[in-house]
C-alpha cells in the first residue's frame, strides 16, 4: 500500500526562484505541493502541522529567524535556502529550522532534504557547514566515525545501534562524547561536522 504523498509549501520572494522549486517538488511522485507563495502571511491557513516548508526570503538573519521560529512553533518543518557564502545559519537552526539548503543545491539534493526532513531528521548542505571542528575531527575514534556515518545518512539512534550490534545506551554514550568535542548539543551539528570533515557524504 502506498503511503500519502509527502505537502510541501513553497515560500520565496523572488518569483523566479519560487517557480522553479515549485516545479522540482511537482516533478516528485511522492510529494504533494500545497502552497506556492511570496509570504508566510499570504500562505494564511493553508499550513498544517507536519508540512515541509522550502523557505527562500531575502530578509535579514533576525526576521528570517523571526519567521522560522513562528513556523516551527506551528508543527512545520522549515527548511531554508541559503547563499553558500551565509555565514548565519546557527541561528536559523536554533530558531527551529530543520535544515539549511543551499540556493547552488541541484534537484537531487533538494528531494534528498525535504525527504529527511519530512522523516523527522535534519540536513544542511555542506557548502553552508561551518568548519571550526578540525582539531575535534582529529579525537574522533573509528566507532564515533561509524556513529556519525549513519547518523548522517538520517539513521535514528535505535537504528545505529542495530546496524552495528551494539546497545542504544552505548551509542547514546558515543553521541555523548561527540557532543563534548564539538562544543554543541544539537543533532544537526553532529551531522555537519561530519559533513565538513568528510566523515560522511554531502549527498
Amino acid at each position: 500500500m502506498c503511503s500519502d504523498p509527502r505537502r510541501v509549501a513553497v515560500v520565496g520572494d523572488c518569483p523566479l526562484l519560487r517557480r522553479g522549486l515549485a516545479q522540482v517538488v511537482e516533478s516528485a511522485a511522492d510529494l504533494e505541493l500545497t502552497v506556492t507563495t511570496r509570504s508566510v502571511e499570504e500562505a494564511g491557513g493553508r499550513l498544517e502541522s507536519g508540512d515541509v516548508v522550502l523557505l527562500d526570503l531575502a530578509s535579514p538573519t533576525s526576521e528570517l529567524a523571526a519567521t522560522v521560529h513562528r513556523l516551527a512553533g506551528q508543527g512545520l518543518a522549515v527548511l531554508v535556502l541559503c547563499s553558500a557564502g551565509r555565514a548565519d545559519i546557527l541561528p536559523l537552526m536554533e530558531a527551529g529550522a530543520r535544515g539549511c539548503l543551499s540556493r547552488q543545491a541541484g534537484e537531487p539534493e533538494l528531494l534528498a532534504a525535504v525527504g529527511l526532513l519530512a522523516a523527522g531528521c535534519e540536513y544542511v548542505s555542506a557548502a553552508l557547514a561551518v568548519r571550526p571542528w578540525s582539531q575535534a575531527a582529529c579525537r574522533v575514534t573509528d566507532r564515533e566515525r561509524q556513529i556519525l556515518e549513519l547518523l548522517a545518512a538520517g539513521e535514528t539512534d535505535h537504528g545505529i545501534a542495530q546496524r552495528l550490534g551494539i546497545s542504544e545506551h552505548t551509542v547514546h554514550s558515543h553521541l555523548d562524547r561527540l557532543r563534548d568535542k564539538i562544543g554543541s548539543r544539537r543533532r544537526a551539528d553532529l551531522t555537519r561536522f561530519a559533513i565538513a570533515n568528510d566523515i560522511a557524504p554531502s549527498s
